[in-house]
């Protein structure tokens, strides 16, 4: 059913809860799992290469120690729009992303998991 399951990742703790939720939907269903990291392009932002590629590694080790071959793509812009990009670039079945910044009733910036639930090409599995 899900042949193709994008599995965003940021480094917050939430990350790797939802890390469970997309590897066992990969396993469960044979998938192919993408772990994408998008680096958000903002004015005067310094951001840590290194962090990032050790966040990624960790994620790899994670699934393949649980038996699941990933890929890994690392992006740079707006996430929400990159998520979008990847997904259909990749023909994603699924998107497994947490809730982590969903934005409440009234506020003027929705959270990325928000603007993707809006903007994606497939089905997007929130996990709380």
């Amino acid at each position: 059913m899900f042949d193709t399951v994008l599995f965003p990742i940021d480094n917050s703790r939430q990350t790797m809860e939802t890390a469970a939720v997309a590897l066992a939907l990969a396993q469960r269903h044979g998938s192919r799992l993408v772990v994408l990291s998008v680096v958000e392009d903002e004015e005067g932002a310094m951001h840590d290469p290194a962090a990032v590629a050790q966040l990624l590694d960790q994620a790899r080790h994670s699934f393949e120690q649980a038996g699941v071959a990933c890929e890994v793509i690392e992006r740079q812009g707006k996430p929400a729009f990159v998520i979008g990009d990847v997904a259909d670039e990749i023909n994603a079945d699924v998107i497994v992303m947490g809730t982590r910044g969903l934005a409440l009733e009234g506020e003027e910036q929705p959270s990325t998991a928000a603007r993707v639930i809006q903007l994606a090409p497939c089905p997007v599995l929130v996990v709380p």
